[in-house]
């Protein structure tokens, strides 16, 4: 607008000077007229200059805004790597490539202001202080009390249903000697906590005073694959107990293979029944190659293959697994929880675990063992790389890592209308103590809404992972279910309610 008033002042001023100036020559003219045109040439190209000027301080005065808002709101995630082993020797490399994807930097003071702490070893005896001073933000990748579920014995002498038969040494010694007599024909194992130097034994060679083992019965009819003994690992994550759910990594599981066949068996060879560090991976299991090379099928799916090529139903292995993975977690339940209850809080810990299962020739599912902090490294096995990232990245999914911190406002993630079930029975409600009411929004407590928004979002971000408990299809018959206590009761009833609305919370 002020360059239209310029442009019209001059055009003025110019008719004035032509009527007054006409007697001059033409060359002088031109030159005047010329003159004029430059100048006005000048002052539109200053013009622009200074339009320029304004716009690139305004863009600047905004991003600066902008990026001041940014670091008020989004300061970067941290997290602190501890453990007994060398944290740095690289067998974590996966774990912190993670925790860089999600945004989280890492530090170095155990008692600083991190969000999350990843574990090695269990922190709870050695940062005893620290653990029972948790901030509501900060997050361990190890539930207090998990110990009676991978402690080797402890799991081993639980006495339930998918665990083989196993004896403390020397406590149960006399039980033991009663159990290999009705028995002559069962070939045993003694095992210790630090699951060493495993190998079959007779009875005479087994010793029975050696304090701190067990003695377990040995399954001598293992299914095989191409004449080989295996393995099966399932990563397991735990989230909460009391409530209890549980989880299970559904994209792919740990096929490891024994290097030698099976047959002719000669228990002298442990390489025969044993699988150590160097195990035959699936790649190069003849019949399974085709199936993860050629076709490009995970390590599971490649195992399902080949079961069904021979006619077996590879479902028959897998519900067992879950229903084995939910009854040891229901079982130790009560014994953690009296150690997680001397914390200031439940929600400050989760916990990723590997089951190990081995089947036998009938298709039935033994637990073996279950490992605490699960190998993560494919320094081994460069191949078991993608495993190893995906069942980290479904873990941080599902425990929230990825969306701390982002919103400041919850209710756009969870609010209550998510939480709410049986419109037809709460609109009936008078009385929160009957059962079809205790769901209801005006019965439930401030402690119990936040358990289920947890709940809430560990379906929303569960990705390919699968619950396993609560469910509503377990095996009802082969475990007292109908002894679960209130909260775990109350767990299932809701997931039960989302599941008669939405067939993807069954």
């Amino acid at each position: 607008m002020e360059l239209m008033k310029l442009f019209h002042r001059f055009w003025l001023n110019f008719k004035l000077f032509w009527r007054r100036m006409r007697w001059i020559k033409l060359p002088y003219l031109v030159i005047i007229v010329g003159g004029f045109f430059i100048a006005l040439l000048a002052v539109n190209i200053y013009s622009l200059k200074c339009i320029k000027s304004e716009t690139v301080q305004i863009a600047n005065k905004v991003a600066q805004g902008s990026n001041n808002c940014n670091l008020s709101s989004q300061q970067p995630f941290s997290f602190v790597a501890y453990g007994g082993r060398d944290v740095d020797s690289g067998h974590l490399r996966h774990v912190f490539d993670m925790f860089k994807l999600f945004g989280y930097q890492r530090v170095e003071r155990i008692d600083g202001d991190w969000d999350v702490m990843w574990s090695h070893d269990y922190p709870f005896q050695k940062l005893a202080p620290l653990m029972k001073n948790l901030k509501p933000h900060q997050k361990v990748n190890h539930f207090p009390g998990t110990g009676f579920i991978t402690n080797k014995m402890d799991l081993a002498t639980s006495g339930l249903k998918f665990i083989p038969k196993a004896f403390k040494i020397p406590e149960q010694k006399n039980q033991l000697l009663n159990y290999v007599s009705n028995n002559p024909t069962k070939q045993f194992v003694q095992k210790s906590n630090d699951h060493r130097g495993i190998k079959i034994k007779s009875l005479k060679e087994i010793d029975l005073d050696k304090s701190g083992s067990f003695i377990q019965e040995y399954i001598s009819d293992p299914l095989l694959v191409d004449g080989y003994k295996f393995d099966i690992g399932v990563y397991t994550t735990i989230t909460s107990f009391d409530p209890l759910r549980v989880y299970i990594y559904n994209g792919d599981a740990l096929f490891r293979y024994c290097t030698e066949k099976y047959y002719p068996f000669d228990d002298k060879k442990v390489n025969k029944y044993v699988i150590g560090d160097d195990y035959l991976p699936t790649w190069e299991v003849p019949s399974l190659k085709k199936y993860y090379e050629d076709y490009g099928f995970s390590m599971k799916e490649s195992f399902d293959g080949y079961m069904i090529s021979l006619g077996r139903d590879p479902k028959t292995i897998w519900l067992q697994i879950e229903e084995a993975i939910r009854q040891v977690c229901l079982k130790k339940e009560s014994q953690i929880m009296k150690y997680l209850s001397l914390y200031k809080s439940k929600r400050n810990f989760f916990e990723m675990m590997r089951f190990d299962f081995v089947v036998d020739n009938n298709l039935n599912v033994y637990i073996m063992e279950v490992n605490m902090s699960p190998n993560l490294s494919s320094a081994h096995f460069q191949q078991n790389q993608l495993l190893y990232e995906q069942v980290l990245f479904n873990l941080f999914s599902l425990v929230g890592l990825g969306t701390k911190g982002y919103l400041k406002d919850e209710r756009v993630l969870v609010s209550g209308k998510n939480l709410v079930v049986s419109p037809s029975k709460c609109a009936s409600c008078a009385d929160c103590t009957a059962p079809d009411c205790q769901l209801c929004r005006p019965c439930l407590s401030g402690e119990t809404e936040r358990v289920l928004k947890d709940a809430y979002l560990e379906h929303m971000n569960k990705r390919d992972c699968k619950r396993v408990f609560p469910v509503d299809h377990a095996d009802w018959t082969s475990f007292p279910y109908d002894h679960l206590g209130p909260e775990n009761m109350l767990m299932l009833n809701w997931f039960k309610e989302k599941c008669q609305t939405d067939q993807s919370w069954c």
